[in-house]
């Protein structure tokens, strides 16, 4: 599974692969968490550029952590974004 997260104000919108296969999107507020029932086929893939993409997952567990420490700090600017940028997906 891999996962691509877009955060643009209150809205953190997500696309997801599984085995190379998309998932679709989901979006939910970025007070909220992503569940596997949130994504749907079918939306078209985004670019992976600009200020509103967050970065690369590797699960949709790693998503919400992300979602909650960004939470955590004042507004998101503080997190490091090599911690949350896969390096190589496997």
């Amino acid at each position: 599974m891999g996962f691509a997260l877009w955060i643009d104000g209150d809205v953190a919108r997500a696309q997801g692969t599984h085995e190379y296969r998309p998932m679709g999107e989901a979006v939910v507020a970025v007070t909220d968490q992503f569940r596997l029932r949130d994504f749907r086929p079918g939306a078209p893939l985004r670019r992976r550029d600009g200020a509103a993409f967050a970065g690369l997952f590797a699960s949709l567990e790693e998503v919400n952590r992300y979602l909650v420490r960004r939470r955590s700090h004042a507004g998101g600017k503080n997190l490091d974004q090599a911690s949350r940028r896969l390096e190589s997906i496997t």
